[in-house]
């Protein structure tokens, strides 16, 4: 992209990440100054009404650095597709499915891509927890099933610990994944736009890349390239690519993997917006291929598109919009009331 757009990058949101997504929409915003860009930064939170804040930002093109669930898992993406507004990353079927640690991991297993073994948990089933784990061993990983930054996740050692770990997690999610733990190092590969980047080992100082580890300085080193033999560190790779390619992934991501001793590599799952402060993994891996901070914020934006097709609204049509929402919020509101005092 050479010419200069208005952009709106987009942050905040409600889920757990809300504070992460503040950090990488700042540092996304300030690079794209830089390039030139009118940047408008639209800024999401439990009050906003999220179709007018973004039609009365009056955007060329959306830039997401959401994270997490409602700005992660297609539903932003929907809306700025009814929109006809161009935006950064993939599609709404693919960030859907990218979210949802399940879908993921039934797409992996179609396309034979290698992922940890586990099984699904939701709330009404804590009372049979036991019967449910059964012969399923340990140590496992507790996770919430839709959730990002490793938020709820714990390592399970014994039987005793096993039902804490659960409720724990459930208070992010009705439902999550009990998944096999894998002594392995933990690597994580950048994509862009299918073009394979690079991976990075990342190595949590308690064993566990939990929501402290990743933002606490200090407590996780980080290696790129990663500490793998070069014929190891290409064959890494490939499951990363195809992982991406099962989920029909656009623009910038990043593929969390497992690599043991054993010469097994399995996917854990992949992220449709990856973290992008100046510190986040997927700047580091897009570094050691070449670009900055600043060029890989434009060459995602220059990918920016809409993915269904629909044609978009003229600008007066999406004023009169931005107009006419409060209008029909309040006939929808009176409408409510009616009904109640009938």
């Amino acid at each position: 992209m050479t010419s200069s757009k208005r952009v709106g990058v987009v942050m905040g949101g409600t889920s757990g990440e809300r504070d992460v997504s503040l950090r990488s929409g700042a540092a996304v915003a300030g690079a794209l100054e830089r390039l030139g860009h009118e940047v408008v930064p639209v800024i999401l939170d439990e009050g906003t009404d999220t179709f007018l804040a973004i039609a009365a930002a009056d955007l060329d093109v959306a830039f997401l650095a959401l994270h997490g669930r409602l700005g992660e898992d297609g539903c932003v993406q929907g809306l700025l597709e009814l929109m006809g507004i161009p935006y950064t990353g993939s599609s709404v079927l693919s960030s859907a499915l990218a979210m949802d640690k399940l879908k993921a991991k039934e797409m992996f297993r179609l396309h034979n891509v290698p992922t940890p073994p586990y099984y699904v948990l939701d709330a009404s089933q804590v009372d049979d927890l036991d019967e449910i784990h059964g012969t399923f061993g340990y140590p496992v990983i507790v996770k919430p099933r839709r959730e990002g930054s490793s938020l709820g996740v714990s390592r399970v050692n014994s039987p005793s610990e096993l039902r804490s770990a659960v409720l724990a997690a459930l208070e992010y999610d009705s439902s999550l994944l009990v998944e096999r733990f894998v002594a392995a190092k933990e690597i994580a590969v950048g994509i862009l736009d299918g073009r394979v980047l690079g991976a990075i080992e990342i190595a949590p100082v308690s064993g566990v890349y939990d929501y402290e580890s990743k933002y606490t300085p200090g407590l996780t080193e980080y290696f790129m390239p990663a500490r793998l033999a070069p014929t190891r560190y290409r064959g890494v790779l490939h499951p990363a690519e195809r992982a991406a390619q099962a989920l029909e992934t656009r623009g910038a991501v990043r593929v969390d993997l497992l690599v043991t001793e054993g010469q097994n590599e399995y996917v854990l799952e992949v992220n449709t917006l990856p973290g992008m402060t100046e510190t986040s993994l997927l700047p580091k891996i897009a570094a050691s291929a070449g670009f900055d901070f600043d060029s890989l914020c434009a060459a995602i934006l220059e990918r920016a598109a809409l993915h269904t097709g629909i044609q978009r609204p003229a600008r007066e049509e999406q004023t009169s919009l931005v107009e006419l929402a409060p209008a029909v919020a309040a006939s929808a509101r009176g409408k409510k009331a009616r009904a109640k005092s009938a």
